[in-house]
């Protein structure tokens, strides 16, 4: 055959197929999120997030150590509360002597150089569940900006470098930007969650930290997932409040998504790999059903190559393990 451009030319050792390779992870690219509980000593796995666990605040620094040593630089940081430390206002969430904002300062502490982003939703912390105040069986959204802009300032406080808003109340980034420059924290970034989906693939996360709404589900505040060019009207938003990265979670399901911000916007864009995206991957390996290392890999390099910047996984430490060798 009489065949000028042969693609294959490209592909026939593995020397060349990585000089063309046009998507490249990195160990740089991950954010890896961590649980902490109450207690010392405890190391307590996750059951729908196989190799996943809840740490007390002193192991939880012996994990972050491992990791630094893999050269992961960036974690995002949950706590699991017990219920009695939970009211309709979330009033634990900036408690300067609350398990969170304490685990954020020894973190820091111990690792100034490291990257701390924290989360700012009243659910961890929410006698109902719900990311926002309940009044009357209904999730109301201004009053809630300032129970979201005091637990930001509170993080802020304890070290935070980047803050991230995963509540879906509108206005909020601009808050509590508007909290943070108030106080003297001008420094401290914030990564909307801008396009936060109502999503089947949540509910080991919500099983990490028992934090599942008490009633009804979040389909008020977090976006429909038929819906696309919603996300565009949010992430104008979130730019023009102030926003430095924006993100779009869950990241598999939403590989259009985050091509579409990377397109129209020239923020970093970030992509959240939710715990059920990853216990499908491990589900699957354990049964033998497919190569587990492979299919992570795969994963994340599709949420890179659809324009993600940053990738928070939690595949993170197993994926610089492997990538540390290639």
């Amino acid at each position: 055959m009489n065949i000028v451009r042969r693609p294959r030319r490209n592909r026939q050792s593995a020397a060349i197929r990585d000089m063309v390779q046009e998507t490249l992870l990195s160990v740089t690219d991950f954010i890896f999120p961590l649980f902490v509980l109450e207690g010392q000593n405890i190391r307590s796995e996750v059951a729908s997030m196989p190799g996943i666990y809840r740490y007390s605040t002193d192991l939880l620094l012996n994990e972050i150590q491992a990791c630094v040593d893999l050269g992961l630089q960036s974690f995002a940081l949950f706590p699991n509360l017990p219920e009695s430390k939970k009211d309709k206002y979330a009033t634990e969430s900036h408690n300067p002597d609350g398990l969170y904002l304490q685990t954020v300062r020894s973190i820091k502490d111990r690792f100034p150089d490291v990257v701390v982003m924290t989360d700012v939703a009243m659910d961890p912390y929410s006698s109902d569940g719900h990311d926002g105040i309940v009044e009357n069986g209904k999730i109301v959204n201004d009053p809630t900006l300032d129970v979201l802009g005091h637990m930001a300032v509170a993080q802020a406080q304890a070290g935070a470098d980047i803050v991230g808003p995963s509540d879906m109340m509108d206005g909020r980034v601009g808050y509590i930007r508007q909290m943070l420059d108030v106080h003297g924290f001008q420094d401290v970034a914030i990564m909307a969650y801008t396009a936060k989906y109502a999503s089947a693939f949540y509910g080991p996360f919500r099983d990490a930290l028992d934090s599942a709404p008490k009633f009804g589900d979040k389909k008020t505040y977090q976006m429909n997932p038929a819906n696309s060019r919603e996300a565009l009207i949010e992430a104008e938003l979130d730019k023009v409040e102030g926003a430095d990265f924006l993100m779009v979670k869950p990241a598999l399901a939403y590989l259009d998504i985050i091509k579409l911000l990377r397109d129209n916007f020239d923020l970093p864009i970030a992509a959240y790999n939710v715990s059920g995206e990853y216990a499908m991957v491990k589900a699957a390996a354990r049964n033998g059903w497919l190569d587990g290392d492979r299919a992570m890999l795969e994963s994340l390099m599709a949420i890179k190559r659809a324009g993600a910047n940053v990738i928070l996984t939690y595949f993170a430490k197993e994926a610089a393990a492997l990538l540390a060798y290639r």
